[in-house]
């Protein structure tokens, strides 16, 4: 039986999850990494309604939590691209779910979406 004192020990891994997603703009940027290697400009096409700030705010905030790697290269201007790590990749199975989830919902054909590859 479950000592209820010992709960706030106690992580619940659904919790954590979403507290480490934090946003729709994290899903979505991830949602947009499983496509490959994206650069800035990029993601923010692919994202309409997102900031240039708040892109950045999420990509820093998911390459803190190991999920996005950032590569510099050293070229006249600067090249800079994301990509999803390792640890990234372990939540393309839920992303996968939430998109079969959504398409049933909504009743629709899917949408072109980088996660599912037909």
């Amino acid at each position: 039986m479950l000592d209820l004192s010992q709960c706030s020990e106690i992580k619940c891994p659904i919790q954590f999850v979403v507290d480490l997603l934090d946003n729709k703009w994290s899903v979505l940027v991830l949602r947009e990494l499983f496509g490959g290697d994206r650069r800035t400009h990029e993601l923010l096409a692919a994202l309409p309604g997102i900031s240039t700030k708040t892109l950045t705010q999420r990509l820093r905030e998911l390459e803190a939590q190991g999920l996005v790697e950032r590569r510099v290269y050293a070229e006249i201007p600067p090249r800079v691209e994301y990509s999803l790590t390792s640890k990234g990749h372990q939540i393309q199975p839920v992303m996968v779910a939430l998109h079969q989830v959504g398409s049933q919902w909504l009743e629709q054909e899917s949408c072109v979406c980088p996660l599912i590859r037909g």
